[in-house]
């Protein structure tokens, strides 16, 4: 499936792939590493139209929709705020990630991003959930640009009025814009939903403006890599628990033990227990020496040879300046220091567990 913005990727020299069922750009001419580098000091385009926009309607009360998608995830739901947005997550009874997501609260109804690959699966999953208390609408006729980088605000704030004075993870209305202020590259930014029909011009106007140039999919991956941020299918997946995956912080006080909403979602069970006690493996940053990047599927071992676990995403760090990866490791060579080895082309090389995020992140908040 093509992209609305297919013809204005081309004519940008960008290298088109497939990923998740539609042609992408992977690079333009500048390169990954450039592309990459940019974001992070002024501002770059994504076209993130392949992602899944999905309205939940309420068919009664917003309070009976929250209390129902809450029932889908171990996220507060019901104290989430009119004009905010919040990271969320999917599970199963066993208590895995059917997908992560964004959903934001626009005052009478929610609107819902979703990941490419589980598009199809999440609105099937929603609908067949929450059919008694919301009409669950796939967004269509929208594309959705991302706006990254220190200098997106100045940018942006020229062709939408307002966004300025929004904050990281509020969520705004202008006209028949839907911006909000997140984004996934580590940087401040925004994600901006638009009608088709007026995206290209928007995108036009963008990179005419000073410091704003496309991104492909590659820099996109190693902005969330040096991020520390989880790719569904990679670093989580169905089997993967929230808890594991470092991602507690999306866990509130309301739906934990103890709190005022505890419990009652899929796989609770499995996610308080480990909330209590540490899960048998858990998602760690790690460090290769030398200049060898470690990629995904690459194996983990003690230094006695002890196999501990693998990575799941790995690559080159160019604002690091070195080779990152991340992946699942045993709890006991989880502590950051912790000297362990990864095969790569048949021979053990030294690698060793570090903190997450590997660059700062820079969200106004």
């Amino acid at each position: 499936m093509r992209l609305g913005l297919h013809a204005l990727h081309v004519e940008l020299g960008a290298k088109m792939v497939p990923f998740a069922g539609h042609e992408m750009p992977v690079q333009y001419p500048a390169g990954v590493m450039k592309e990459h580098l940019h974001v992070r000091d002024s501002a770059g385009l994504f076209d993130v139209s392949h992602m899944g926009q999905v309205i939940l309607r309420p068919k009664a009360s917003m309070q009976a929709l929250c209390l129902a998608f809450e029932a889908l995830m171990p996220v507060d739901v019901l104290g989430l705020v009119p004009g905010r947005q919040r990271y969320g997550l999917l599970t199963n009874d066993t208590g895995g990630i059917l997908d992560d997501l964004m959903f934001a609260n626009r005052g009478d109804h929610f609107f819902v991003v979703v990941n490419a690959a589980r598009k199809a699966h999440d609105v099937a999953h929603l609908q067949s959930h929450l059919a008694a208390v919301a009409e669950v609408q796939p967004v269509t006729g929208r594309a959705l640009l991302a706006l990254q980088g220190p200098g997106a605000e100045a940018a942006l704030a020229r062709h939408l009025p307002g966004v300025a004075a929004m904050r990281f993870m509020d969520q705004a209305v202008i006209g028949d814009v839907w911006v909000s202020r997140s984004g996934y590259t580590g940087e401040d930014g925004f994600e901006i939903s638009l009608p088709m029909a007026g995206a290209e011009d928007l995108a036009r106007r963008l990179l005419a403006e000073p410091g704003v140039m496309p991104i492909g999919l590659g820099a996109r991956d190693s902005l969330r890599l040096e991020a520390g941020l989880c790719l569904y299918g990679h670093d989580i997946d169905e089997t993967t628990s929230p808890v594991e995956a470092g991602l507690t912080w999306a866990i509130q006080k309301a739906r934990r033990t103890g709190g005022a909403r505890a419990g009652g979602f899929p796989g609770a069970s499995r996610i308080l227990a480990e909330l209590a006690d540490c899960p048998e493996r858990l998602r760690v940053g790690l460090r290769p020496d030398g200049r060898a990047p470690m990629r995904e599927g690459t194996e983990l071992f003690a230094p006695d040879d002890t196999p501990v676990g693998s990575i799941t995403s790995g690559g080159f760090g160019p604002s690091v300046g070195a080779p990152i990866a991340m992946g699942y490791v045993a709890a006991a060579f989880a502590a950051t220091g912790t000297p362990l080895e990864g095969t790569v082309r048949g021979k053990h090389l030294p690698v060793t567990v570090c903190d997450l995020p590997f660059q700062p992140t820079t969200y106004k908040r």
